[in-house]
């Protein structure tokens, strides 16, 4: 496959691995790169400097193919520039960033010869990003896992607004998790794809708890649902008795001291990692209705170049070609 995306991050599959709190690893990042894509370790859920630079050590003694370090500053008070300056001195290939303001970081990088990833959620962050400087933009439809954009939008309408809007390259991203997820993103101009949710569901994905795996195989498209929406930060998880009651308590008024250890990262890792649902959850987007295996990451990046392959030779006999 070529892309812009391919072309500009130097991988084999314009297939990025989301940032995924308090999973996105070492074995997960290497073992999407080893296969062609671009895998991620994710910064903020380690927390500190020292755990940063052992964990893109980790990475680069499993691949020596291109990684990226994602930055989910949302609400973060500068907490991560020091954890930004570790990833800047281990001269990381590729930073994404997500939930803010991307500015502080960009102002940073000047200078470095680091590519850059934003995620939005609509095209005026699109635009936002792109004159402060990105390499490419993700765009999450309102069917992604964890947070999105406020608007609602779906995958299918926003991809093709952001790709006229920007001059950059776009991946799509939200409601993508296979071959077919990933042809019609080229169709709606996109130019690689962004996924979290299935890489959840793979053998490398170790830091995720079997019943969560076993949750997201099980799950039907139905079986998510959008908290933290009056809170202003929408983000999507499974379904389960703890997460409609958030939305419950959120219906009646409460606030974000109300519900904020309901909706921590402790209760979040009491799901993913301990299996505890009755005292957590767990990000998940609609593509879950999808998901049906456990396979390596390189099973399923084959899988899906197959399954695009077979979609396009079935385009190609519609349009008679």
């Amino acid at each position: 496959m070529k892309t812009r995306v391919t072309e500009m991050f130097g991988i084999q599959y314009p297939i990025v691995q989301g940032g995924l709190a308090y999973l996105a690893y070492a074995e997960l990042a290497a073992a999407v790169s080893n296969a062609g894509g671009l895998g991620q370790i994710t910064a903020m859920t380690l927390g500190t400097s020292e755990k940063v630079r052992e964990e893109i050590r980790k990475v680069r003694a499993l691949t020596d193919q291109p990684f990226g370090v994602n930055f989910a500053i949302g609400k973060h008070d500068g907490s991560y520039k020091e954890l930004l300056e570790v990833a800047v001195e281990e001269k990381v290939p590729v930073i994404s960033i997500t939930g803010a303001n991307p500015q502080p970081i960009f102002e940073r990088l000047k200078g470095e010869n680091i590519r850059t990833l934003v995620l939005v959620a609509g095209v005026r962050q699109a635009q936002k990003a792109e004159e402060l400087g990105a390499d490419a933009v993700m765009a999450v439809g309102q069917e992604g896992g964890g947070h999105l954009g406020r608007d609602d939008i779906g995958t299918m309408v926003l991809i093709p607004r952001v790709v006229e809007s920007v001059s950059i390259p776009v991946l799509a991203s939200g409601g993508i998790g296979d071959g077919r997820g990933l042809l019609a993103a080229f169709a709606l101009g996109a130019e690689g794809i962004e996924m979290g949710t299935r890489f959840i569901a793979t053998q490398e994905c170790i830091h995720a708890n079997e019943a969560y795996k076993q949750a997201i195989l099980h799950a039907k498209e139905t079986d998510t649902v959008i908290i933290k929406k009056t809170l202003g930060s929408p983000g999507r998880v499974l379904k389960s008795e703890y997460t409609l009651d958030i939305i419950a308590r959120e219906q009646e008024g409460a606030t974000y001291e109300d519900l904020k250890d309901r909706i921590s990262g402790k209760a979040n890792r009491n799901y993913i990692y301990d299996g505890r649902e009755a005292e957590g959850f767990g990000w998940a987007g609609q593509v879950v209705g999808l998901i049906n295996s456990v396979p390596t990451v390189k099973e399923l990046l084959d899988e899906m170049i197959c399954e695009a392959e077979e979609g396009c030779r079935r385009l190609n006999a519609i349009f008679g070609e």
